[in-house]
């Protein structure tokens, strides 16, 4: 189970299809864009844990994305992962030395381009730990790091799912949650899967929360958000 974010850039739709899709498998949240703005636009939106980069891109390089990326405080701590079809040693060399992370070129393994993605967020949430990583509201903790959720103190099991669903909700705080959008976060839109599955695991996720269930909020007509705990309860 992770709830790691990760933006995969490239402009060849077989190739990031490709990646997404092996990225997504491994239970990551994957993202896709296709040239240099776009990528930093997402980033912006949303800032992900990691970008698998590629380096010859419309708009703008891999090389300028990387650049801009490390200069900004809010971004410099993003995970890289340069994945490209250049071989030369003196690109590797300029990728590494902008501050890319690893280093990909194609054809490459899937398998070996998840355990890379493993490898590098490993090492990026090591020093990361002592802060930043425990979302709370109300009596709810979830703990990034350690993948764990508590209600008052008092640990609370869930599954992966439901991990994920009350990670979104929680990180969106306030805002308003539509199925579909739950489907293509949580669930990464899988084809065999309906709005009415978004429905039954909010009710399970209710009630392992126990009273704090009540903080998700439903929106008739719309989906979930989770409220503030101050807030008056809506009626479900």
């Amino acid at each position: 189970m992770s709830d790691a974010r990760i933006l995969v850039v490239d402009d060849e739709p077989d190739i990031t299809a490709l990646v997404a899709y092996h990225l997504a498998r491994a239970g990551y949240r994957v993202k896709t864009a296709a040239t240099g703005p776009e990528a930093l636009q997402a980033v912006e939106a949303e800032p992900p844990d990691l970008l698998v980069l590629d380096l010859m891109l419309p708009g703008r390089s891999g090389l300028e994305v990387l650049a801009d990326l490390r200069r900004r405080e809010e971004t410099r701590d993003i995970g890289v992962i340069l994945l490209t079809a250049r071989r030369e040693e003196v690109d590797r060399i300029k990728g590494l030395a902008e501050g890319a992370d690893d280093y990909l070129t194609k054809p490459f393994s899937p398998d070996e381009l998840v355990l890379r993605v493993k490898a590098v967020l490993r090492r990026l949430g090591a020093p990361a730990l002592a802060g930043g990583q425990v979302l709370k509201v109300g009596s709810i903790a979830v703990d990034r790091a350690a993948l764990s959720v508590t209600v008052g103190g008092a640990p609370v099991e869930l599954t992966p799912i439901e991990y994920r669903l009350l990670l979104t909700l929680i990180e969106r705080q306030g805002r308003v949650q539509s199925r579909p959008h739950l489907l293509e976060v949580v669930w990464q839109a899988q084809p065999d899967i309906h709005t009415r599955t978004v429905d039954m695991h909010v009710n399970r996720l209710r009630a392992k929360l126990g009273a704090a269930g009540s903080l998700i909020e439903t929106v008739r007509g719309f989906g979930y958000r989770l409220r503030e705990p101050e807030a008056r309860a809506h009626r479900r």
